[in-house]
């Protein structure tokens, strides 16, 4: 049997810790079988032969830039079976320049919500709130999530655009507070599938920090989400 080939990609603003962070899921990818590379931008992305050999992407680029040539190399590969995913704004707040990218992933980072003005002291901090993650009717069901149980997190609440063509295993409703501008409940996926050509994309929005990322069902999702993005053998 070929060994499956990881390809991680991170960079981009480091207020999400990209090298610490992927360092935390690298170690399972090798438990798992995988060969792994680390690169550090995403100019390999331009790079057919090298992605055409890939099964998996994991993405940790928050914020960031992508040249056209790259983000149609990354697309070409997700459409012939190279699967793709990734974790807060290492996937959902990637490269807000390019619509092709957007296109790609299904799903963008607009804001998260922050505590009441009188309580903000200038910190990240001023942007975690209490929230739960519920796992969909779809959720239960599907590989990654099925046995988790909703959870609670104390961490940036992403508020995520998003189409109809992804397949959303968990959600989460920002309510409604006296200090913010909207009048009713807003539910958001949280986590979330796409099929692209022979692609899977796989998009976990908690992971603003190492903690969460080490939450039991957070590293769950995004350990499961790695194998399952993993090319099929019908992509192969």
């Amino acid at each position: 049997m070929t060994q499956r080939r990881a390809l991680v990609v991170r960079g981009g603003w480091e207020g999400h810790r990209p090298v610490e962070a992927t360092d935390l899921f690298i170690p399972f990818l090798e438990r798992s079988g995988y060969a792994v590379r680390v690169e550090g931008s995403t100019e390999i992305y331009a790079d057919a032969a090298e992605l055409a050999d890939t099964d998996l992407i994991v993405q940790c680029v928050t914020m960031s830039q992508i040249t056209a040539e790259q983000v149609a190399g990354l697309a070409a590969a997700v459409v012939a079976g190279t699967g793709f995913t990734g974790w807060h704004g290492g996937i959902a707040d990637s490269f807000r320049a390019s619509s092709d990218y957007l296109h790609l992933v299904g799903g963008q980072f607009a804001t998260h919500p922050g505590v009441q003005p009188c309580d903000r002291g200038g910190g990240e901090e001023d942007n975690f709130l209490p929230h739960s993650i519920t796992i969909t009717d779809l959720g239960r069901e599907h590989p990654i999530t099925a046995g988790i149980e909703d959870f609670d997190l104390v961490t940036e609440q992403y508020w995520v655009l998003h189409d109809d063509l992804i397949e959303v295993l968990a959600t989460t409703t920002h309510p409604t507070r006296a200090w913010h501008p909207w009048h009713r409940p807003v539910t958001s996926p949280a986590i979330w599938t796409r099929n692209w050509g022979a692609g899977r994309i796989v998009v976990t929005t908690p992971g603003h920090s190492l903690d969460v990322l080490e939450h039991a069902s957070v590293s769950t999702v995004i350990e499961r989400g790695m194998v399952w993005a993993t090319r099929t053998a019908s992509a192969s």
